[in-house]
């Protein structure tokens, strides 16, 4: 996976999703994208039933900078497991599951609130 440095705040939005991937500033990214409070990755997932602890460690690696987990289900809302919710509950980070495009659009709206928000992000077509 490829890691890119989030530098400054206008790279931490994202400008733009869909047509399989997302659009971070100026670089697009393809496919799914897992954004840290540090920068963020191509996600190697492709839908709901992917998602798992291992697939989000990035994110509780970084505990300390996330209040808040924004998930990206793809094209429709899913739940995500309790064993996720769980383990995440562990850290003190609360989980947000909606389709990707609401989940984009909410991320923006909290970062630029400076609430300390990460997101994981199945991309749509």
């Amino acid at each position: 996976m490829e890691f890119t440095e989030i530098k400054s705040s206008s790279e931490a939005f994202i400008a733009g999703y869909g047509d399989g991937g997302f659009r971070m500033g100026e670089q697009r990214v393809k496919g799914s994208m897992l954004i840290t409070p540090m920068g963020y990755y191509p996600w190697p997932v492709n839908e709901v039933s992917e998602i798992t602890i291992e697939a989000l460690q990035p994110i509780l690696d970084c505990a300390v900078d996330v209040e808040l987990l924004m998930i990206g289900t793809g094209i429709s809302m899913a739940f995500i497991s309790k064993d996720i919710r769980h383990a995440f509950a562990q850290k003190d980070i609360a989980i947000e599951a909606m389709d990707t495009g609401a989940a984009a659009r909410t991320y923006n709206v909290l970062l630029q609130e400076g609430r300390k928000v990460t997101a994981a992000l199945i991309a749509i077509k």
